[in-house]
């Protein structure tokens, strides 16, 4: 019995030593990525902060994009401006806002808003609307039309007299004042279509 037992404490002597390094060299590496992850997390922080900190500065809701919510309208059939009087448009409108609750206050206005963008599409011509540019005027003045109930404002688009140089009269106006930013985001067109 005294060989087996002197033969057991010399077969457990090796185990405890590979488990030991084992377990030293897993420290080592954890030390290691630890250190490294310090030094580059560090670094990160660093750079931030020599940019002003914008990112820590602003926030949470504000660096988080939220979807914006789509608002469709009821498709609108219009008489166009037209000569004779006998052409006509169907026009689908979706209107993008930032959140759900601009979008409950434009439902409360729906019918003005309704009654504003007929009477602009109707202001039209076949001929201004069959072009993309006419669409896009057409999105531009419909979108000022659903900000003015909410208390937005859209400016319209002023060419600069052909007189005026360009940069002499940018120095008699003052700055613009910064305007809150408009819930309302676009006017989508989900079908157009003229007859």
């Amino acid at each position: 019995m005294s060989a087996n037992a002197a033969a057991a404490p010399a077969k457990e002597k090796p185990k405890s030593k590979k488990m030991l390094i084992i377990v030293v060299a897993l420290v080592l590496v954890l030390g290691i990525a630890g250190a490294a992850a310090f030094f580059f997390l560090g670094k990160k922080k660093h750079a931030d902060d020599e940019e002003g900190g914008a990112a820590a500065a602003a926030p949470a809701h504000e660096t988080a994009k939220t979807p914006p919510t789509f608002l469709p309208l009821e498709n609108m059939v219009v008489n166009l401006a037209d000569p004779g009087g006998d052409r006509f448009a169907q026009i689908g409108i979706t209107v993008e806002v930032a959140d759900a609750k601009t979008a409950e206050q434009i439902k409360l206005y729906l019918p003005s808003i309704r009654s504003s963008v007929l009477l602009l599409v109707s202001q039209r011509t076949s001929g201004e609307l069959l072009v993309r540019e006419g669409k896009e005027k057409l999105a531009k003045d419909i979108l000022r039309e659903v900000s003015r109930p909410l208390g937005f404002t859209v400016a319209r688009e002023r060419p600069k007299p052909a007189s005026v140089p360009v940069g002499e009269d940018d120095e008699e106006q003052p700055p613009p004042r910064k305007a809150p930013k408009n819930p309302v985001q676009g006017i989508l067109f989900s079908s157009f279509i003229i007859q």
